[in-house]
């Protein structure tokens, strides 16, 4: 791994290309193996598209768009931005035309790049809408767009080839005027309230995370890519196995159990739903296979968490929320841990080779290690990875934060956490009520997490309401609620803010549902859970007065099993794609609360909703909505 110190992420690709010239980069599958430039000739490349950008028309600061998903022309075109001094505006191609216009608007893009033409059909969908766009340019080699003003991105780099052949090289010029303020990528996080905001990371941030990663990471190391490129989580591992000489592999969803085989990847980003769909898959297949197996990979998994769990506590990595002394703990406890580590440890590890060592080849083999981030892990998923030899080392961060604040690692992978601080990173814990400090130094105590780190953003891009409500002295209000545990490590237990993190890492903003659903004369008030979850639900208070037949108050609705159908029927029929949300926006279920919202209980003296406090009142009631999740 070099020491990275480069002022911009340009500086970080050359040196890159200079100390790993001959490891494989990014690479893409064709037919059974996968294939791509070595890091030196990406960076030549990169140098080509740059200067070709240069003789576009494209100034330094200047904001570039990319409409694509994962695939080697993204990374391609990212170097070419970063190399010619200006700053890419990403996104999936599941972007809809609505948010083409306001991002490529508000953002000033006048050239974009669009991975094929079925994205760039959304594009010319809106094309009149957006006046300051001068150039497409077409990713696809294989595109036969019949639009004879679409570039193409290969011509653009063959212009830039002919240039530095006749021996113009304005992009190494570009490139040492990059300074670390100025601004690398323009992401803008998705959401539901209005338009989204554009997170404004400069190449400082960007930098950050590769430049003190804690985890040891090996040029021979294989990353597999299977989130998408444009999220910050995803992008900042791209920059972190660059800037250590490994490799990253292209994946897909529908590809993964092949791509596993071929690559034999080491390492990935990944995110809890991942896991969570492997383990059902796993469940799934052993549930209704022979009784034998069955019964062979239940006693595995109970052998291997008596002595996996065993050896955690005996290393003191147990997660540990109460204050207690530790010697004597040990000392009670100690000898009970001891004593399950000689009964089980043969059967575990026979059972280990014979069903587990199975499982494990799944992923081809060689997986070291996964960061699990964008939501919480269910804790059963987390323990049962990380007991049959898949370390899962969560982590928590957001796209404000270059996607790192904390992460577990091998050395210090205790269950239940997402880890300690990244290094050089600063975490305090605010009292919601007083807003006072309480954590440095009470640990124990949960408190709103602020932080402070050289990945924290710049800011909002045009927003500087939006910015000063989050941004204080260098601090990140991250809206997340947390507790420095006795073990020194950070635990997620809830949301301060609105915003809630699907088990996907689908960010959806509870309000505009929330005001759809209250157009319904039948209903009172409502409030949208389903942080960490699946999908989403939610607690209804009815409307007495327009449910007569019902029941005569809330409480006698509330138990009507009947009202509950019909609010559940027009739930669904409020929120659907029909009415302008999203897949992932439909409220799944609901539940009918016995009383309304009250000041001083779930309301504020404002008349705003208590989010985090009514949730933990009714969390048994949100439990049952997802008892079969």
């Amino acid at each position: 791994m070099i020491e990275v110190k480069e002022k911009n992420i340009a500086m970080l690709y050359k040196e890159v290309a200079e100390r790993y010239s001959s490891n494989p980069s990014f690479l893409t599958r064709k037919g059974n193996e996968y294939v791509g430039p070595t890091y030196s000739e990406l960076y030549e490349q990169g140098l080509q598209l740059a200067e070709g950008l240069i003789d576009l028309g494209v100034q330094a600061g200047e904001h570039v768009g990319i409409l694509a998903d994962n695939r080697l022309e993204w990374i391609l075109t990212d170097y070419g931005i970063q190399i010619c001094g200006a700053a890419d505006v990403p996104r999936g191609t599941d972007v809809t035309e609505k948010e083409i216009t306001y991002i490529l608007s508000h953002a000033e893009v006048k050239v974009v790049f669009v991975e094929h033409e079925k994205i760039l059909k959304k594009l010319e969908q809106v094309q009149a809408t957006l006046p300051n766009l001068t150039h497409i340019i077409m990713m696809d080699k294989e595109s036969k767009s019949p639009n004879s003003s679409v570039l193409k991105l290969y011509d653009i780099i063959e212009k830039g080839r002919e240039l530095r052949k006749n021996g113009s090289r304005k992009a190494e010029e570009r490139m040492e005027k990059i300074q670390p303020g100025d601004t690398c990528t323009l992401i803008y996080t998705s959401g539901t309230t209005g338009d989204p905001k554009g997170v404004l990371l400069s190449h400082k941030n960007v930098v950050a995370p590769a430049r003190t990663i804690p985890i040891k990471i090996r040029d021979t190391d294989r990353f597999l890519s299977i989130l998408p490129i444009w999220h910050i989580f995803e992008r900042a591992f791209a920059v972190m196995a660059a800037s250590t000489g490994s490799s990253t592999y292209y994946t897909n969803i529908r590809n993964l159990r092949e791509d596993f085989a071929i690559a034999r990847p080491t390492f990935m980003a990944s995110a809890p739903r991942l896991w969570e769909n492997i383990y059902l898959g796993i469940k799934k297949k052993i549930d209704s296979g022979p009784a034998v197996p069955r019964a062979l990979f239940t006693a595995a998994c109970f052998c291997s968490n008596q002595v996996k769990s065993s050896i955690l506590f005996l290393k003191g990595k147990e997660n540990d929320l109460v204050n207690r002394n530790i010697l004597v703990s040990a000392l009670i406890r100690a000898p009970l841990r001891v004593l399950r580590i000689i009964i089980f440890f043969l059967p575990f590890l026979l059972l280990n080779a014979v069903v587990l060592r199975k499982i494990r080849a799944a992923t081809g083999g060689c997986l070291r290690g996964s960061i699990s981030g964008g939501g919480a892990l269910p804790p059963h998923v987390d323990r049962f990875f990380n007991n049959i030899g898949i370390s899962v080392l969560e982590g928590y961060g957001m796209t404000e934060t270059t996607a790192v604040l904390a992460a577990r690692t091998f050395q210090n992978l205790i269950i239940g956490s997402v880890g300690f601080p990244w290094p050089e990173t600063q975490i305090r814990l605010v009292d919601i009520s007083s807003g006072k400090v309480v954590y440095p130094p009470k640990r124990g105590v949960k408190g709103e997490i602020h932080a402070k780190g050289d990945q924290i953003m710049n800011g909002y891009y045009k927003n500087p309401e939006a910015t000063e409500k989050v941004l204080k002295d260098g601090w990140m209000n991250t809206g997340d609620l947390g507790i420095i545990t006795f073990k020194n490590v950070l635990k997620i237990v809830g949301r301060s803010k609105e915003t809630i993190v699907l088990l996907g890492g689908e960010n959806v903003e509870p309000v505009p549902i929330e005001n759809k659903l209250l157009i319904s004369p039948i209903i009172e008030h409502c409030m949208v859970v389903g942080q960490d979850k699946k999908y989403l639900s939610c607690l209804i208070v009815p409307s007495v007065e327009h449910l007569p037949d019902y029941g005569q108050d809330y409480a006698s609705i509330a138990q009507n099993a009947e009202a509950l159908k019909k609010m559940q029927t027009e739930v669904k029929s409020l929120i659907s794609t029909e009415n302008g949300f999203k897949s992932f926006e439909k409220v799944i279920d609901c539940r009918i609360l016995s009383k309304p919202f009250e000041v001083g209980d779930e309301l504020t003296n404002l008349f705003k909703l208590k989010r985090f406090i009514t949730t933990e009142k009714y969390n048994d009631l949100i439990a049952q909505m997802y008892s079969d999740s």
